[in-house]
C-alpha cells in the first residue's frame, strides 16, 4: 500500500482529523488567494498587496469552523456565511473567505436531505451574492459578485450527488443483505421441508412393514406347535415384509447420498400401480381388503400417485392395527372430474390392535397423510363411521399445479 493510500485511509478512519486538515487547507487557499491582485493592469497578479488583519481574521474564523463541520453543519454554515457577509462588506478588495462559506454548504446537502439543500442553498446564494452586489465596493455586475453565486450553486449541487450515490450505494448494499437473508431463509425453509418428507415417508414404510411382521410373527409363535406348515407361511410373510421395509428404507436413504455417491436408488417411488400387491401383503396379515377402482387411463403425477398409495398404505395399517382381530377394510379409487377420490373403510370395532390405540390419538400417521395431502394441494377427511369403523377420504388433484400452469392457453 503506498504512503498516500495508508494516509487516506487513516484519515477515512478518524472523521475528525480530515475535517481539520481539510480546514487547514482550506485557511492555506484563502490567504494564498488574498494576496492576488485581480485587478492588476495585466490581470490576476500575486504579492501585490497584503491582506487586512480583519481579513486573516475573518479567514482563521471560517476555516476554524469547518473542523467542526460533521457535528453541526447547519452552525459551521452560518458561521461562515457570517465572516463571508463581513468580508464582502469591509473587504477592498475581498479576501475568498466566502471558500470556507462554499465548503460549509457542500457539507450541508451531503448530509441532510434534498428539500433541506435546497430551501438552505438557495438562502445561501441569494444571502451572499445579494450582500455582495449591493454593498461591496464593485460593481455589482463584477466577476467576483457572479463567482459567489456559482461557487454557491457548485458547492450545493456537489453536495446532493455525493448524497444521492451514497443513498444509492447504500440502498444497493441494503438490497444485497435482504437478498442474502432471503437466500438463507428459502434453504432452511427446503431443509426444513425435506427433513419433513423424508420423516413421512421412513413413517409409512416403517409403519406399514414392521405392523405386518408384527401380526406374522404372533400367528407363527402362536401356531408354531400344532400347525408348523401355517407357522412356516407365517414367517415366510415375515421375511418379505421385512425384505419389502429393508429395500424402501434403502430407496429412501439413498436420497440423502450425494449425487456422485455409488449405488444410487434406481427404482421408482411406489403408486397406484402397486396397490394389488399392497393389498396382497395385507392379505396374507389377515386383513380382509376388497379394492374397487374407476381409475383407468388415469395418469397422475409422481408427487399425486405417491401420496395416493401412502394414503391406502397407512390408512389399511391402521385399520390392522387399531381396527380389531375381525375387520373389514375396503379400498376404492375412482376418478371424479379433475381429481381422484381416495377411500379408505372399515368396519372394525378398536377393540385390541396393534398397541390398542385409535387412529386419531396422537400418532403421526393421520398427520403424514394430511401433510402429504396439504402438498399436493388436496383435500383430506378422516373420522369415524355411523355405526363403527373409520373412514379416510382423500381428494387429490389429477394435475399438479405445475403441469396446470404450463399448459397452452
Amino acid at each position: 500500500m503506498s504512503t498516500l493510500a495508508r494516509a487516506r485511509c487513516t484519515l477515512g478512519a478518524h472523521p475528525s482529523a480530515l475535517d481539520t486538515a481539510l480546514a487547514a487547507a482550506v485557511l492555506v487557499c484563502m490567504v494564498a488567494g488574498s494576496f492576488a491582485d485581480p485587478h492588476g493592469p495585466e490581470g490576476v497578479t500575486w504579492s501585490l498587496r497584503t491582506p487586512a488583519v480583519l481579513s486573516l481574521v475573518l479567514m482563521a474564523v471560517g476555516a476554524a469552523a469547518l473542523a467542526f463541520r460533521r457535528r453541526a453543519p447547519l452552525v459551521v454554515l452560518g458561521v461562515t456565511g457570517c465572516v463571508s457577509v463581513v468580508e464582502s462588506i469591509t473587504g477592498d478588495p475581498r479576501a475568498p473567505v466566502v471558500m470556507s462559506a462554499v465548503i460549509a454548504l457542500y457539507t450541508v446537502a451531503a448530509s441532510t436531505d434534498r428539500p433541506t439543500t435546497w430551501r438552505v442553498g438557495l438562502l445561501t446564494m441569494a444571502v451572499l451574492t445579494g450582500v455582495a452586489m449591493l454593498f461591496g465596493t464593485l460593481p455589482w455586475y463584477a466577476q467576483e459578485n457572479l463567482a459567489v453565486f456559482a461557487w454557491t450553486g457548485i458547492g450545493a449541487s456537489a453536495g446532493d450527488a455525493v448524497r444521492s450515490r451514497r443513498a444509492f450505494v447504500q440502498a444497493i448494499r441494503e438490497r444485497a443483505e435482504k437478498a442474502e437473508r432471503t437466500r438463507e431463509e428459502e434453504a432452511r425453509r427446503r431443509v426444513a421441508e425435506e427433513r419433513l418428507r423424508i420423516a413421512r415417508d421412513l413413517h409409512d414404510v416403517v409403519a406399514h412393514h414392521i405392523a405386518l411382521v408384527n401380526v406374522q410373527a404372533g400367528v407363527a409363535s402362536h401356531v408354531m406347535d400344532k400347525r408348523p406348515d401355517q407357522a412356516k407361511e407365517a414367517l415366510a410373510h415375515v421375511r418379505e415384509a421385512s425384505r419389502s421395509a429393508l429395500d424402501e428404507l434403502r430407496a429412501t436413504v439413498g436420497l440423502l447420498r450425494q449425487s456422485g455417491d455409488p449405488e444410487a436408488p434406481t427404482e421408482p417411488a411406489p403408486g397406484l400401480d402397486r396397490l394389488d400387491e399392497l393389498v396382497g401383503t395385507f392379505h396374507h396379515a389377515g386383513l380382509p381388503v376388497e379394492v374397487a377402482r374407476a381409475d383407468q387411463g388415469t395418469e397422475l403425477p409422481a408427487a399425486v400417485d405417491l401420496a395416493a398409495y401412502r394414503i391406502i398404505q397407512e390408512a389399511l395399517t391402521n385399520v390392522r392395527k387399531h381396527a380389531g382381530q375381525r375387520a373389514k377394510a375396503e379400498v376404492s379409487v375412482v376418478r371424479v372430474g379433475p381429481n381422484i377420490e381416495v377411500t379408505v373403510l372399515d368396519d372394525g370395532t378398536g377393540d385390541g390392535g396393534g398397541d390398542g390405540t385409535a387412529p386419531d390419538s396422537g400418532g403421526h400417521g393421520l398427520l403424514g397423510m394430511r401433510e402429504r395431502v396439504t402438498a399436493v394441494r388436496g383435500t383430506l377427511t378422516t373420522g369415524p363411521r355411523y355405526g363403527g369403523g373409520f373412514r379416510v377420504h382423500a381428494i387429490l388433484p389429477v394435475r399438479s399445479r405445475t403441469d396446470a400452469a404450463e399448459d397452452p392457453v
